[in-house]
């Protein structure tokens, strides 16, 4: 039996126990609303009361009135002291990958605009072998998945998994030499890539050579995590919790069985591949994600999710039905039949977990989405639950033979992509850490003007870019389909989609650029200073101004 049929098996025992798991669990009550369960990430006395640390002290006031949240009681000082230190424990780690992140931010969108310029001017920028588009788009993509993407999730878990477990950050020492190690990992593949030495997959490029030091590097940094998890001082554990500790151990397995020397070859190797490329999105940055929104949108409007039930719903078929999802870009490919049909029928079920969280989401805020007028980070949070349904829903038609025999091999997968990793993943990154930051610093960001427009040059450029390339590759597809046109023609006709889709690139880039410079200004301590989050003061100094970001 070959490496990639013991993979599938693998992932589909995995599923068969998280269906027992989930039966159980039913039988332990899941289906009984538990309000106290959705309220635990609030301190008691919290609940009404609004939080946004990335607004100044006036928007505060002005955000809360807007909230009409009614009378708020007394806040335990005990529960936000044990959250300050919570938040003290890990600062050093979460500053340190938040800091690797926007390195590989700037890094991957450079890489990533001349990677798009070159597909409508082929001739720029070839006088080096590094700077071809082969190898210029390779280091874009792993730039950005492993050095922004990756270090921006770490950096979230490890601020969020303190705080929800009412501890301090256990082996925190471990979690910087761990961020070390990937990092330098990375550098290394990325050097690597660009001298022409590469394995040769998508996504998994970086020669396992050099893999062996992200891996030992994500172990170290998953066992404190774990750690800190089996030393927990609450009852119950939050969904935030099961998602992001979920995907720190998926991500683990999914990295080390896909990179493993020397045992996937031909036909088997194309459906490890494509077994890890789409895990990678929808059991590592989607639970990120979706867990990251779980938290920071309750918290911002101060009102608790409106349905338990449904997160822990959507958390269980997640994993359920996500383990076989990237086979359907293997259609019509040399493979078995049964393997991409049972791909095409789990795609189409992730509708389930998908339209659990949208209808949470949408209860939830019900009556408060005027307030994303407010505040920023609320409105990169639901830009970014948006664009989870919109991907997901878009990647579950494009599973559809009828669908897939389009827009396979176009730029539409390419557009698809996007929305998915930047439109979803990365605006919900953004938003936490304009949240987190405040916190982690012991100060503002200086200029809360530049979040909102970071927000609607990345909004705007992700809008061009999507809607451009979705058009062009669909336009593409049916050309490529046409016996009577020219395989040059169907590429000519997506030119002018090409170059709006570096339009949108470039500002994207733009806001980028503006995150990244708003950034050293906070760490530099730039720009006016104001009232705000006190992470490194005593309690007693925390405690007065709880009204704003506490």
């Amino acid at each position: 039996m070959d490496s990639a049929v013991l993979s599938l098996l693998g992932a589909f025992l995995l599923s068969l126990i998280g269906l027992f798991a989930f039966i159980w669990s039913l039988r332990k009550g899941l289906l009984v609303e538990n309000p106290g369960a959705a309220s635990v990430i609030f301190a008691r006395g919290e609940i009404g009361r609004i939080d946004d640390p990335a607004i100044g002290e006036t928007a505060q006031h002005e955000m809360q009135a807007a909230a009409r949240a009614g009378p708020v009681s007394a806040i335990d000082h005990d529960e936000i002291q044990d959250r300050v230190a919570a938040d003290r424990s890990s600062a050093f780690p979460v500053f340190m990958f938040i800091a690797f992140a926007c390195f590989w931010l700037l890094v991957g969108s450079v890489a990533g605009l001349i990677a798009s310029v070159k597909l409508h001017e082929p001739d720029w920028l070839v006088q080096e072998a590094w700077l071809t588009f082969g190898r210029i788009r390779t280091v874009h993509l792993n730039a950005v998945i492993y050095g922004w993407s990756s270090n921006a999730a770490l950096s979230v878990i490890l601020w969020l998994l303190p705080r929800l477990l009412r501890t301090r950050l256990h082996g925190a020492l471990w979690v910087m030499l761990g961020g070390t190690f990937i990092n330098a990992g990375i550098v290394a593949g990325i050097g690597a890539i660009g001298a022409g030495w590469s394995d040769g997959m998508e996504f998994l490029e970086i020669p396992w050579q050099i893999d062996i030091f992200i891996f030992a590097g994500v172990a170290l940094v998953v066992l404190p995590a774990l750690f800190t998890l089996v030393n927990r001082r609450v009852e119950h554990l939050y969904v935030s919790v099961w998602y992001t500790v979920a995907a720190l151990l998926w991500i683990a397995v999914l990295f080390g069985v896909a990179n493993l020397p020397g045992v996937h070859t031909g036909v088997q190797q194309a459906t490890t591949n494509w077994w890890y490329g789409h895990n990678a999105l929808g059991l590592w940055f989607t639970p990120v994600s979706i867990g990251t929104i779980y938290y920071f949108l309750p918290k911002i409007i101060g009102r608790p999710v409106v349905s338990y039930n449904l997160s822990l719903l959507g958390f269980w078929t997640l994993a359920f039905f996500y383990g076989q999802v990237g086979g359907h870009h293997l259609i019509g490919g040399p493979v078995p039949g049964w393997l991409t049909t049972l791909s095409i029928v789990q795609s189409v079920m992730m509708i389930i977990p998908v339209i659990a969280f949208t209808i949470n989401m949408r209860g939830t805020l019900k009556g408060q989405m005027h307030l994303a007028r407010y505040s920023p980070t609320l409105r990169f949070m639901m830009f970014g639950g948006l664009m989870y349904l919109a991907s997901s829903v878009e990647g579950s038609l494009e599973a559809l033979r009828s669908v897939n025999a389009v827009t396979h091999f176009t730029h539409f997968t390419v557009a698809h992509a996007h929305l998915g990793m930047y439109a979803f993943v990365s605006m919900v990154m953004f938003g936490a850490i304009y949240f987190m930051l405040p916190r982690v610093l012991d100060w503002e960001w200086p200029y809360p003007w530049l979040i909102s427009l970071h927000f609607w040059l990345a909004a705007i450029g992700i809008g061009i870019y999507v809607v451009g390339l979705s058009i062009g590759g669909w336009l593409q597809g049916l050309a490529m389909l046409d016996a009577a046109r020219s395989f040059n023609e169907s590429m000519t006709l997506t030119l002018p989609w090409l170059k709006s889709r570096s339009v949108g690139g470039a500002l994207m880039v733009l806001g980028h650029f503006v995150f990244i410079g708003h950034f050293f200004a906070m760490a530099l301590r730039f720009g006016p200073e104001r009232t705000g989050a006190a992470l490194f003061r005593s309690p007693s100094e925390v405690f007065p101004r709880l009204s704003h970001g506490k």
